[in-house]
């Protein structure tokens, strides 16, 4: 048996011997490069793809099937001239005997210098897309022969083969070096690519961990954009399952161009993901993202794979300085108070598809808010956005843009204006000449709207706020309505608590024309006039509750100009107020001493009137409010008044008329005495000037006192007649005398 095993090992040897020198001989003896045109011939044929072979073939056989191409190019067989793939080398070597058992074990596969060009003609016709086809000329027959008949078909009762068994593949490892990818689009001109390409993987077999590293730079035209990325991993395939992982993903890299202006964008994201296509479902959990000052983690599930892809997970970023990474990725924000958005995080469930994102159960946090809802833009197209937020406060003026340089420089004008005219008004409490009409314009002729976004806008807003900061005022639960469509926006309601009032109003903006049109409807109850002039920084002429209904229009798109095109009508009523070193007593007292001929002999007291009620109503035309019903209701007299409000220029000018109402208490002067002769009298006054001076701009009115002097006269020369004559001359004569003198 020992010699029948030598014997035995020793023909095997020689077998093994006789195999390994017929390959030596067969790879000498056998020089590919002498069949290139037969290569090329049979990829014509088979593959229909025009294959250039420009370098040498190199090989082996055994046990290794050995292939090394080097400066090959491929091309389609519509556009054989125009080689859509190049290479400088590919080598590759399989072992030969699993190939018997179709099994395809490969050791080290290498590509180097490989090129790919895609390119979309004008007509959008894209050239990898004639991949595997004849040019049409090739399969037409212009001869008129009709077409050979076609073979019978076989018989119904044979067996159907069984189909194939899939490859196993088995590649010790992959390496790509120095390749390059390349898409151009002529249509549009844009242009992407991505250049110095290198993978390179460990032992790729199926269900196993393959070990995965990929470097690239990526770049685009529209806009001009560069993108440095290193991908790591562990990919694991299991193809009889449809089933791929990509394990201990870590993608990273840097983002420059033109969009970023010359700041660069450092991201990283890391996770499992995983490609389930028998399900048709993809996930992506422990995600974690970081892009500069930037931080989220989540986990993303996409379902329906094979249809309309349907988004859904969640999301959570924590909390970052947004206004630094805008600025770190080259944009700005517009102008706001110093350190706002400096504080922003979000935790939110989201769903999505490829035409929609919405982000449910939201939890913002914008520095010192907090909001919470949900915020969709159900048609990325249209710009769709959708939201129902509740906030606990916001102060909307932390990030509105301050007054342009212009808006300042006009309000100061007119503030100076303002200020000289009540320094005049307030000396000698009203002894001063009637102060002078305002001349300077109060509002900014600066664009105001964005028409052109407000003319796509699609919004449906539903907001509500424990306090709101607007303008400065303290609105507590405020509710904002409002919906955006076709350049037609309407603010279905707007209301909260102001102070110890409250208000409402509703709207339309008009931007579907070329002048935008506005439409206003209020209503203020009871709400502290003061306070909100004081709001405004401004010193106020009046105290009292406020109740206020108007309904205006405008048209334009700066504040001068809706002013200007201002129409509509308004009714106020201001109850429980007191004017501000407005002394109507001492304008009152002013005009008697002047018809007792009297002179006042105290100094003038400056002090406030109060009022129970001040009411009226307005009629706006083209910024000039008309005021005929002027009442103001004082204990022991009434003050009418007749005049207009000019908006333009927040100037006023009244005719005011004073009855003593029967109250003949002491005055503040023996000058000016009321007594009995001057109840029912209507003493007058003019206001002008600033809207902000209020009854402080009132004086006697002396062209109309005249006036009243003549009466008086007629009253006191009635009395001596029935003094002197009585009942001896004819009541008619006596009548007649008395009208004569009271004319």
């Amino acid at each position: 048996m020992k010699a029948f095993g030598k014997i035995l090992g020793l023909v095997l040897l020689g077998l093994l011997l006789i195999i390994v020198a017929a390959g030596f001989a067969l790879t000498h003896l056998f020089d590919p490069n002498d069949y290139k045109d037969e290569i090329r011939q049979i990829a014509r044929d088979k593959a229909h793809i025009e294959l250039t072979l420009n370098g040498d073939i190199g090989w082996s056989l055994f046990p290794w099937l050995g292939l090394e191409l080097h400066d090959a190019s491929v091309a389609t067989m519509v556009k054989p001239t125009e080689p859509y793939a190049d290479l400088q080398m590919l080598g590759l070597s399989v072992r030969v005997l699993p190939l018997l058992r179709r099994e395809v074990q490969m050791s080290d596969v290498r590509v180097e210098g490989l090129n790919l060009r895609l390119n979309r003609d004008k007509e959008g016709h894209g050239n990898w897309e004639d991949i595997g086809k004849l040019p049409a000329t090739a399969g037409t027959d212009t001869t008129g022969t009709p077409p050979a008949a076609t073979e019978p078909a076989p018989e119904t009762g044979t067996v159907a083969e069984k189909p194939p068994q899939p490859i196993r593949l088995d590649i010790d490892s992959l390496t790509v070096n120095n390749a390059r990818v390349e898409y151009t689009d002529e249509r549009t001109g844009k242009s992407f690519s991505a250049e110095s390409i290198q993978l390179s993987t460990g032992a790729v077999h199926d269900s196993v961990n393959i070990p995965l590293k990929l470097t690239a730079f990526l770049s685009a035209n529209q806009p001009a954009l560069r993108v440095r990325t290193e991908l790591n991993g562990e990919l694991r395939i299991a193809r009889a399952l449809q089933r791929y992982q990509f394990e201990d993903m870590r993608l990273s890299g840097e983002v420059t161009g033109d969009p970023l202006q010359g700041k660069a964008v450092t991201f990283s994201a890391q996770g499992q993901l995983v490609l389930d296509k028998a399900a048709n479902v993809a996930e992506w959990t422990g995600i974690k993202v970081s892009a500069n000052q930037l931080r989220a983690l989540g986990e993303l599930k996409i379902n329906d794979l094979d249809k309309t892809p349907q988004v859904s997970g969640g999301i959570s970023i924590a909390q970052f300085d947004l206004a630094k990474f805008v600025d770190s990725i080259g944009q700005k924000l517009p102008a706001m108070a110093e350190g706002s958005l400096s504080k922003v995080e979000l935790v939110s469930r989201l769903a999505a598809t490829p035409t929609s994102l919405a982000l449910d159960d939201l939890n913002l946090k914008v520095d010192d808010s907090t909001f919470s809802g949900r915020i969709a833009v159900e048609d990325f197209a249209k710009q769709s956005l959708r939201a129902v937020l509740k906030a606990d406060t916001f102060n909307v003026d932390r990030y509105l843009p301050p007054k342009s340089a212009e808006a300042n420089s006009a309000t100061q004008v007119r503030q100076a204006e303002v200020a000289s005219t009540e320094a005049d008004a307030m000396v000698g409490a009203g002894s001063t000449p009637l102060p002078p009409a305002p001349t300077k314009d109060a509002w900014s002729s600066e664009r105001l709207l964005p028409v052109e976004r407000l003319s796509k806008l699609d919004v449906d807003a539903d907001l509500t706020f424990g306090q709101l900061t607007l303008q400065k005022l303290p609105i507590h639960n405020a509710a904002l309505k409002a919906t955006g469509q076709g350049g037609l926006l309407t603010l279905a309601n707007l209301r909260g608590d102001l102070y110890e009032g409250n208000f409402e109003t509703t709207g339309t903006l008009d931007v579907r024309q070329p002048v935008p049109a506005l439409n206003l409807q209020t209503k203020i109850s009871r709400v502290p006039a003061e306070k909100i002039l004081e709001s405004q920084g401004k010193n106020p002429p009046v105290k009292g509750l406020v109740t206020l209904n108007s309904n205006l229009t405008g048209n334009g798109n700066s504040q001068k100009a809706l002013i200007e095109t201002l129409n509509g009508n308004a009714s106020f009523v201001i109850n429980n107020g007191v004017l501000l070193n407005a002394n109507l007593e001492q304008q009152l007292c002013k005009g008697i001493a002047t018809l007792n001929r009297k002179t006042l002999s105290g100094e003038p007291r400056g002090k406030d009137t109060p009022f129970q009620e001040l009411k009226g109503n307005l009629t706006l035309r083209n910024g000039v409010a008309s005021n005929p019903d002027l009442k103001v209701r004082i204990p022991g007299m009434t003050v009418k008044g007749d005049g207009d409000i000019d908006l333009r220029v927040l100037g006023m000018d009244y005719r005011v008329g004073i009855i003593v109402e029967g109250d003949t208490s002491a005055m503040p002067d023996p000058a000016c005495q009321v007594g009995d002769k001057f109840v029912g009298i209507e003493w007058p006054l003019r206001c002008r000037g600033p809207l902000e001076l209020g009854a402080k701009a009132c004086r006697v009115d002396n062209e109309r006192m005249s006036q009243v002097a003549t009466k008086l006269a007629g009253d006191r020369i009635s009395e001596k007649i029935d003094e002197k004559w009585g009942d001896k001359v004819d009541p008619k004569l006596k009548d007649a005398l008395k009208g004569l003198f009271k004319r």
